[in-house]
């Protein structure tokens, strides 16, 4: 099964380097935050936003195909 958006995003904090103070400093997500966060909680969009730009994160768009109606 492939992770959820929120997995990737715990797993480039994990993988970033810095610890949870550091990143909080660097990007203005406080602390508290990212370890509610890291631990199963909901972020909000601003925050994901500013994270993923400060990791360098693109979301990228895998589409399946579409099954066509009477076929």
């Amino acid at each position: 099964m492939a992770k959820t958006l929120s997995d990737q995003l715990r797993d480039a904090i994990d993988d970033c380097g810095m610890s949870r103070y550091r990143l909080s400093r660097k990007t203005g997500v406080s602390e508290a935050q990212l370890c509610r966060f890291m631990a199963g909680e909901g972020l909000s969009v601003k925050s994901i936003d500013v994270l993923g730009e400060y990791l360098g994160l693109k979301l990228t768009i895998q589409r399946k195909p579409h099954k066509r109606a009477g076929r």
